[in-house]
């Protein structure tokens, strides 16, 4: 018996030839979804459309490049008219002290994890709001959310990932368009792999913070708790609810995490409450952000 949907919704996934959107890719194809498959490796992308027919459309592409990423958004709407789902997936992790980067290491590190995602929504958008309707997927990381030593490039940019896609949220909903962040903890995937960006200048001085992240995340990639193909699951429960989150938060870990750090900053601001809220003028009144 088919588990297609009655409507064959069309996704174009990023990085769709390994972890999430690999799962994605997978998952999404198995259920005769349609489905725009993009990566930098042509011969793995050729591989998973295969069987699918004219249901799969592989697209070599590098995020990054600006002419690629048009040209592909053309040849979906060209293929199928439209694009209801967005899946924002392609990314690089890197490992390392801030100071021990070069400047073009972290340049390269926020136009993989953000300017691509922003820029590669902008392009779909118009579509989408033709349509009136559309969900885009943004990957980030419970790293979108809190960062520690050794993870400041990587969570910067998934930071400002974050911070966007809040702001694009609150601009689209009343164009039937939905946004949800996707913020895994530890999954098995290549995120701990050889395209993990290594720092250029590593310092003897940063080891003691770098060197038991480094353990953690190279030496535990195998037993790491997160199953990719759950996770692509949970994205399209996410993407078929009536009420999608804002934020998909995935793995034990996670939220875990999650919660130690909003302890700890609900403590550090309270301390300094009082001090902050006195900072105002005496005949101020307060009024909400936003109106």
């Amino acid at each position: 018996m088919s588990t297609a949907p009655e409507i064959a919704r069309v996704w174009f996934i990023t990085g769709a030839t390994s972890g999430f959107g690999l799962a994605l890719a997978r998952a999404v194809l198995a259920r005769g979804e349609r489905a725009v498959i993009t990566g930098r490796r042509a011969d793995r992308l050729q591989a998973i459309a295969a069987p699918h027919g004219e249901r799969a459309l592989p697209i070599p592409l590098d995020v990054t490049d600006g002419a690629a990423r048009e040209a592909a958004v053309a040849s979906a709407l060209a293929r199928f008219g439209r694009i209801d789902v967005l899946a924002n997936i392609a990314g690089r992790g890197s490992l390392g002290a801030v100071e021990e980067f070069s400047p073009a290491q972290l340049r390269e590190q926020m136009d993989v994890n953000f300017f691509a995602a922003a820029e590669l929504a902008r392009s779909v958008l118009p579509a989408m709001r033709a349509q009136r309707s559309g969900h885009i997927l943004n990957l980030t990381s419970i790293g979108g959310l809190v960062s520690i030593g050794g993870f400041g490039a990587y969570c910067a940019s998934k930071f400002a990932l974050e911070a966007w896609s809040e702001a694009l949220r609150d601009e689209v909903a009343a164009l039937g368009i939905r946004v949800t962040i996707v913020e895994p903890g530890a999954f098995r995937t290549e995120f701990a792999g050889d395209a993990n960006m290594r720092p250029a200048h590593p310092m003897a001085v940063y080891r003691p913070v770098v060197a038991p992240v480094e353990d953690y995340l190279y030496g535990g990639a195998a037993t790491h708790l997160g199953d990719p193909a759950r996770a692509a699951a949970l994205m399209i429960e996410a993407v078929e609810s009536d009420t999608p989150p804002l934020r998909l938060m995935m793995g034990a870990d996670a939220f875990g995490l999650w919660d130690t750090v909003i302890a700890a900053r609900q403590a550090d601001l309270a301390a300094w409450r009082e001090r902050g809220l006195a900072t105002a003028f005496e005949d101020a009144a307060p009024r909400p952000i936003g109106g």
